[in-house]
């Protein structure tokens, strides 16, 4: 027997896939946009991992 379709379930997690999919992209738009501007600005990155290690003398 074939199921009941349930489209307004279906159809809400449509809805949450894309909203989810759109955050993704705005983010990495985001970070694009920060990286873009530490380059032009000759500022180190933000995450710490362009710093050369400390030394302990």
């Amino acid at each position: 027997m074939a199921r009941k379709p349930n489209y307004d379930f279906e159809r809400r997690e449509r809805e949450r896939l894309k909203a989810i999919k759109v955050a993704e992209k705005a983010e990495a738009k985001r970070a694009a946009r920060e990286r873009a501007k530490a380059e032009e600005g000759g500022d180190a990155p933000t995450d710490g991992a362009a710093e050369p290690p400390a030394d302990k003398s």
